[in-house]
């Protein structure tokens, strides 16, 4: 009996040791089945062509307010709101009655004072025979020539007075400087305008600048970046840029960056540049918006997709694969124009492996096997 029951629990002990093998068995084996498999990219050095855009403004080469020179009420207006002008066309003609009166007071000071000059060179002409002859005395006659000199000048000043009374005349008929297209005309024919109202704008497009702006940072990092000693030397080696309209297209021309202000803005913090684009067409117009884009290539830099990377709080990381595991990464990029890959400028390696996809299911340190490999490659 004894023995009946050592047998039985020696076949107990048994079976239960055969149970726990079977179960560690298949422990392993669901672990091993949970090592997951991600996509892999192996990096490589190459160039990336980035491009930085910045809003602009568009102006006309020469943009030019038209203001009346004197006082008085709109008699005629030559021109329409977009008409094509040239310069020296007549645009306004304004009714001056002080400029009118201000002539007419003029022309007949001068004739006043043309009429003083004869009657003072005739006592000259009179009294100097007699003075040759001892008849009057030198001082009558030095009385009379200083007379007549005072004559000669106060015309001389009328004579001032009535060519400024001309031009304030010329004045009234007001005309284009420039050649260019004519603005909006907020004065209509009969309006009272003086020297403080604009009675309209002369665009000139033949070239259009496009003003924008860089933060000091941004200054700092685009100017290093470009050839040259100096400002203008920099300026000369800047590559052409490019525009886009305000419909999402881009203008058919490239154009070059001529201006930089010499300061940084202390209100805004930034420094101005302006843009020339050729505007044969007449297509850009004054005062219209767009965004100017400035291409910069970068050597050296690994392409790698945005969804490969993610966020924490304002670092950029990437999980790097070291043997079997992950680690996260810390990287500096800058956004391709695509929007949907970065360039990797600092914190990888030739030769490193990324998991290229699925990053939000990774965590530190975590077994994962690599599905395939792929080279980064510019998009």
């Amino acid at each position: 009996m004894k023995d009946l029951i050592k047998f039985t629990i020696g076949v107990t002990v048994l079976m239960m040791m055969m149970v726990s093998c079977g179960g560690n068995n298949g422990s392993s084996a669901a672990h091993q089945a949970t090592v997951q498999e991600y996509p892999v990219m192996v990096m490589n050095k190459q160039e990336a062509n980035l491009q930085s855009v910045y809003p602009a403004t568009i102006r006309g080469q020469e943009d030019i307010e038209i203001k009346p020179r004197v006082d008085g009420y709109i008699e005629a207006i030559y021109v329409d709101e977009g008409s094509v002008v040239r310069s020296g066309q007549a645009l306004f003609r304004i009714n001056s009655p002080s400029s009118e009166q201000s002539l007419t007071s003029a022309r007949a000071a001068v004739n006043s004072e043309k009429a003083r000059v004869n009657t003072a060179k005739v006592d000259v002409e009179r009294y100097r025979p007699l003075a040759e002859k001892g008849i009057v005395s030198e001082v009558q006659l030095q009385t009379y020539e200083n007379a007549y000199q005072t004559a000669l000048a106060t015309l001389e000043q009328a004579e001032a007075t009535l060519k400024n009374a001309e031009a304030m005349m010329s004045w009234t008929t007001v005309s284009s400087p420039v050649d260019g297209v004519v603005g909006s005309i907020p004065y209509r024919k009969g309006s009272l305008v003086n020297s403080a109202n604009t009675l309209t704008s002369i665009a000139n497009t033949g070239n259009v600048y496009a003003y924008f702006s860089l933060n000091e940072r941004k200054l700092m990092d685009f100017m290093e970046g470009v050839e040259g000693a100096t400002q203008s030397e920099k300026i000369k080696n800047m590559p052409p840029v490019a525009l886009i309209l305000s419909d999402g297209s881009t203008y058919e021309a490239y154009g070059r960056i001529e201006t930089i202000t010499g300061t940084v803005d202390i209100t805004t913090g930034s420094a101005n540049f302006r843009a020339e684009f050729a505007n044969p067409s007449g297509k850009l117009r004054s005062g219209t918006s767009g965004k100017v884009v400035i291409p910069n290539t970068l050597s050296d830099v690994y392409v790698i997709p945005q969804k490969a990377t993610f966020s924490q709080q304002d670092k950029v990381l990437v999980y790097k694969m070291e043997g079997d595991s992950v680690r996260q990464h810390i990287i500096s990029v800058q956004t391709m124009p695509n929007g949907l890959d970065y360039a990797v400028t600092h914190g990888l390696s030739d030769g490193d492996k990324i998991v290229s996809d699925g990053v939000a299911t990774l965590r530190n340190g975590m077994k994962i096997a690599a599905k395939k490999e792929l080279t980064a490659s510019v998009n």
